[in-house]
């Protein structure tokens, strides 16, 4: 059983316990994970069992227990993998698109971790069982670089840069229409669609602040390349920016056009990181892919 223990700050003074947990561990665990061991009885206030709406109070100690998870038997794969960098304490991976990053129900093959688990001795195990070494990840229709983690000293040190937004991550993508301006952000908050649960939306219930910074690379007629640089990491956050900013991305039948037949033309370009260990400014790049030179050559 893993064990943590944190102490409420100023900042968080009356924040609802699972608002605050799903932001101390939003790369480790689901909300509805934190929600469930809240209901189990696994997270105590000052040494008592609470609910989920507890409201924070300035120093309060908030304890963890994190039960053993039922081990997912994951099957290795000698499936080719992309590798930007490797060391003894990470690689960064070239995800490609339609490459599901985990295991889960109905899709236990077949993605980026089966490839891992066959290309690596180990990797971080503080992770759920079925996502050894992911610290962040992309979406399956989403190209791109990805960290992953190999011990749980640097799972833990580059999943702190992610939720303290130190990580620099530049994204690509080609939008429907010609943008306006040359560059520019975009500040609005994305919560769950009012209606359709499954998706994303801009909205002012319920939501979490979000903001993208935008750059326009080329227009061509009836298309824009952007160069995009999230500042906040929000679910489909910059499928749902674009949309709401009228430029879906191209082959986004979820947020955009329905009748798109291309891939999802996002991918994440590069990603600047210091090293865990040497403590070093990493940054490393990716080529445009091939699909978006295809598309802008037409």
């Amino acid at each position: 059983m893993q064990s943590y223990t944190l102490k409420v700050e100023d900042k968080s003074q009356g924040q609802r316990l699972d608002l605050f947990l799903a932001g101390n561990f939003k790369e480790q665990f689901s909300r509805r994970f934190l929600q469930q061991i809240i209901t189990d009885g696994r997270v105590l206030i000052n040494g008592k069992k609470v609910k989920a709406h507890q409201k924070l109070k300035i120093d309060d100690e908030v304890r963890i227990d994190i039960p053993p998870e039922e081990k997912t038997d994951i099957k290795p794969q000698d499936i080719p993998l992309d590798i930007v960098y490797e060391d003894k304490d990470l690689l960064v991976v070239n995800k490609p698109y339609g490459m599901v990053v985990h295991p889960a129900p109905g899709n236990y093959s077949n993605t980026l971790v089966n490839a891992l688990v066959h290309h690596c001795e180990k990797l971080s195990d503080i992770n759920q069982s079925h996502r050894p070494g992911i610290v962040h990840r992309l979406d399956k229709d989403t190209s791109g670089l990805l960290l992953v983690a190999k011990n749980n000293q640097s799972h833990m040190n580059l999943a702190k840069q992610f939720q303290d937004h130190s990580i620099k991550r530049k994204y690509v993508a080609l939008v429907h229409g010609e943008v306006e301006f040359d560059e520019g952000a975009i500040e609005a908050p994305v919560g769950r669609h009012p209606r359709t649960r499954e998706k994303m939306a801009v909205t002012f219930k319920q939501s979490k602040e979000a903001k993208t910074i935008y750059r326009v690379i080329k227009r061509k007629k009836g298309i824009s390349l952007l160069e995009l640089f999230p500042q906040t990491g929000r679910t489909h956050q910059l499928r749902v920016h674009l949309a709401y900013l009228g430029h879906p991305i191209l082959g986004d039948r979820k947020y955009g056009k329905a009748n798109d037949q291309c891939r999802l033309a996002l991918h994440a370009k590069s990603i600047g990181f210091v090293h865990p260990r040497t403590k070093k400014n990493m940054l490393f790049e990716s080529d445009l892919p091939v699909e978006f030179k295809n598309i802008l050559q037409e």
